[in-house]
């Protein structure tokens, strides 16, 4: 069998592997929040900057609308965003965070150090590693 086809040996594999264990950890944390890890990724971004248009925000966080707007839907209905028409382009919906969405900050501000305890790479390899999986992921 060529090596190259052994489990052990797909980054494909590795990738998805961490991916599962990552999500694993964060639903633990997002559980209690009562957020999906979709919709902290949401909030991570409103958070930054508190309006955003759906089309924005889609290719952010590489999410095609059909993923997206079920998604803000369920968030919007737990008061969490408000989706509002543009006032600017009446065709683009504009995402903003409520009094609730803005405040679930401080409750989730400690997950990213809970992450950092469970897993066993310091801060030079974190620092690495994100580094190759941006020039992986960017073109």
């Amino acid at each position: 069998m060529d090596s190259n086809l052994k489990l052990d040996n797909q980054l494909c594999f590795k990738i998805y592997s961490a991916e599962k264990k990552m999500m694993k950890l964060y639903r633990s944390y997002l559980d209690e929040q009562g957020i999906t890890y979709s919709q902290y990724l949401v909030l991570l971004v409103l958070w930054e900057r508190d309006a955003i248009s759906v089309k924005e925000l889609g290719e952010k966080l590489i999410l095609d609308s059909g993923t997206l707007t079920p998604m803000l839907k369920r968030m919007e209905t737990n008061q969490l965003i408000v989706r509002n028409r543009s006032k600017k382009d009446e065709r683009s919906v504009v995402i903003t965070l409520t009094p609730k969405g803005k405040a679930l900050n401080k409750e989730v501000e400690c997950i990213p150090n809970k992450f950092l305890e469970k897993i066993s790479l310091n801060t030079d390899e974190l620092k690495a590693l994100s580094e190759l999986l941006t020039k992986l992921v960017v073109k």
